[in-house]
């Protein structure tokens, strides 16, 4: 799945008019950046990093905290496993900025 990052709450990992490629499934540690469903709002999606997991879910998190209008965990609590849709593997564009996510895998070594 493919998806274009908009806002600066992932900033400097992710940028606005970043291109990514999201594995839907995929096992999620935490570290990783994630593409989840807004709690609430299930027709939006988010770009966040998985912080920790506990029993409500996933703890998803802003690199950026002070990005206008960030939303993440620390606004609708944990994010249930359900609407953790996927975990970043790639950037792809803009191509001077290919390659992996900071702070995350880009592929493991596992292959998954």
């Amino acid at each position: 799945m493919r998806v274009r990052v908009e806002g600066e709450s992932m900033s400097p990992a992710l940028r606005p008019g970043d291109w990514v490629v999201v594995r839907r499934g995929a096992p999620v540690r935490p570290g990783d950046v994630v593409l989840a469903r807004l709690p609430g709002d299930p027709g939006t999606m988010i770009v966040k990093r998985a912080a920790w997991r506990e029993p409500g879910g996933w703890w998803l998190e802003s690199d950026n905290q002070r990005a206008p209008g960030r939303k993440d965990s620390w606004d609708f609590g944990a994010v249930p496993a359900a609407l953790v849709l996927g975990r970043v593997v790639f950037r792809y564009w803009p191509a001077g900025r290919v390659g992996g996510v900071a702070g995350g895998d880009a592929l493991r070594r596992d292959g998954r």
